[in-house]
């Protein structure tokens, strides 16, 4: 979820939320629908890898004799290492650019955070929480681990909201959500690099055609042609990878509903639908437009998931908006 910094009210509000029921919370790990459909993505991203892999193979070949097959396992199954608690933090970390928190910053999480472990009967040292500095409200899991929380989030989310938040992030976790979109942005990798390999060549041979051998045709039809093949390359490894993302965008939309159903039946209902409202009121909900949004767009309305948390909470008897009083 995402909402930008703007001018909040400063009127003092205190806000009462029911007490989790016991009787739902202590949720368990296990494998749901979403970590199923995440393998769709996954496996749309194969062949571009395969075929990014191969010029890799063909240099380690110079020095390392191995099978492409052999060179292409050891590729997958390096993505163990995105799963690994301590590497995720020294990787992913770095990688998103997210750290530790800092002391004031663990103070207000740290409240939150166990107020989740505690409901989910979850070890402390199970996951681990950094924080990305950033301007935005927003909070992600990755890997099997990790979730990243912006320093904003931490900062302005009373703490009952930022509990919902967190509750929700875990719950991707505890219904496997992540696992095979984390692996599919593993082989995506070095698709991508060749794609910007191949375009920054494209350049170097079109500024050489232009600069050395425009006096030859001969050389000239050689240099575009070179230049034409680079870029359509470069072009189909990039379409594939698109591809995958845009199914895995819709993927991830589905898996936001059964993330919040978890938080639901962790008792966090009502204030993940409250930070939910925060969204709505400051972003304005846009609707996108058009398919290319549609599938560029990675979280559902901030407002059709507060309508389904509200509803599912109706059903249980529960109350749907948080008590103010001032």
């Amino acid at each position: 979820m995402t909402i930008r910094r703007k001018g909040w009210p400063t009127t003092l509000r205190i806000v009462v939320y029911v007490t989790p029921n016991r009787s739902t919370t202590g949720q368990r790990r296990g494998l749901e629908a979403s970590a199923l459909t995440g393998l769709v993505p996954l496996i749309a991203v194969i062949p571009v890898w395969l075929v990014a892999l191969f010029p890799v193979w063909l240099v380690v070949q110079t020095v390392w004799e191995i099978s492409f097959f052999a060179l292409a396992l050891g590729h997958l199954a390096s993505s163990v290492v995105l799963f690994i608690r301590p590497l995720q933090v020294l990787i992913l970390g770095r990688l998103l650019g997210a750290r530790p928190p800092t002391i004031q910053q663990a103070a207000r999480l740290e409240p939150a955070w166990n107020m989740v472990l505690q409901a989910n009967k979850v070890p402390r040292g199970r996951y681990v929480v950094m924080v990305l500095p950033s301007n935005e409200i927003n909070a992600y899991a990755c890997g099997g681990h990790l979730v990243v929380v912006t320093s904003y989030a931490v900062e302005s989310l009373p703490k009952a909201e930022l509990s919902g938040v967190l509750a929700h992030e875990l719950s991707h976790h505890l219904g496997f959500h992540t696992v095979a979109l984390t692996v599919m942005h593993w082989l995506g990798a070095p698709v991508w690099l060749l794609a910007r390999l191949g375009f920054t060549l494209n350049n170097v041979a079109t500024a050489a055609t232009s600069s050395f051998v425009s006096h030859s045709a001969a050389l000239t039809a050689i240099g575009r042609l070179l230049s034409a093949v680079l870029t359509a390359v470069s072009w189909v490894l990039l379409s594939g990878l698109w591809i995958s993302t845009a199914l895995s965008n819709v993927v991830g939309r589905r898996s936001e509903f059964q993330a919040d159903q978890r938080a639901i039946d962790m008792g966090f209902g009502q204030p993940l639908a409250s930070a939910l409202r925060r969204v709505s009121a400051t972003s304005g909900g846009a609707t996108p437009i058009g398919w290319r949004e549609r599938l560029a767009v990675t979280h559902p309305s901030a407002r059709l998931r507060t309508a389904r948390i509200d509803a599912a909470l109706r059903s249980r008897g529960q109350r749907t908006r948080p008590i103010h009083t001032a």
